[in-house]
């Protein structure tokens, strides 16, 4: 069915849709965008660094501990110092601070390796709870923006002095608004990594308490 128009009726153009880019979205925040843009920056800094520094660790120490043994049970220790030396992940720092313990009571090596696994595992879990920090923070953030927004909107109409129609009211509200979604989108991702990092470096932890359990099983072995 086609309607005509009848004399008289003036058809009103078509309203554009409103193309708005990323750089309009961040000014219309305000300043609430700005520190969240900074702390998803800071957050994915993180991320990617203890990322890659775990995943740099994170091989299978198998082939190693073999050889640590092997030259333990030799007596060799200057060779099994040597393979420690070169090899630079926490595995081998754990293990040779329990080779430079050698002549000690059991009690006292174990002690050094326990030691010695705890300061690695806080370089591993360096700056790690600032994700879950920035997690909670930025939809704070994105919330305060959002009410001073308000504010400011509310202010505006009001000094309109009633003469305020729809558009006016809707702008202001969609441009406190975005502050809100700024903040949740932050959050999400970074709360998403702060977990898969975390469940990394518990996946890690465990190989090196089995690194230190096969360590000082050697040294309890039977002198042949």
């Amino acid at each position: 069915m086609f309607w005509l128009q009848t004399p008289g009726e003036v058809s009103l153009p078509t309203p554009k849709p409103v193309e708005l880019t990323l750089l309009d979205f961040i000014l219309m925040g305000g300043w609430a965008m700005v520190i969240l843009i900074i702390l998803a920056a800071v957050g994915l800094y993180i991320f990617l660094e203890r990322y890659l520094l775990v995943a740099k660790y994170d091989k299978d120490p198998r082939d190693f501990m073999e050889q640590v043994k092997a030259a333990i049970r030799q007596g060799d220790v200057r060779r099994a110092e040597a393979l420690c030396a070169a090899s630079q992940t926490p595995f081998a720092r754990m293990v040779g601070k329990g080779i430079s313990r050698l002549g000690a009571p059991l009690p006292d090596i174990t002690a050094a390796v326990q030691n010695q696994g705890n300061l690695e595992i806080l370089q591993l879990e360096k700056n790690v709870p600032y994700l879950a920090t920035i997690a909670g923070l930025s939809p704070m953030v994105g919330f305060l923006g959002t009410v001073t927004g308000l504010i400011q909107a509310f202010m505006k109409i009001s000094q309109l002095q009633g003469n305020v129609n729809p558009a006016v009211l809707a702008d202001g509200i969609y441009e406190a608004m975005i502050t809100t979604a700024a903040g949740l989108i932050v959050a999400i991702p970074i709360q998403f990594a702060y977990n898969v990092l975390v469940n990394r470096i518990q996946s890690f932890i465990l190989k090196m308490e089995a690194v230190s359990m096969a360590f000082l099983d050697v040294l309890q072995e039977p002198v042949k």
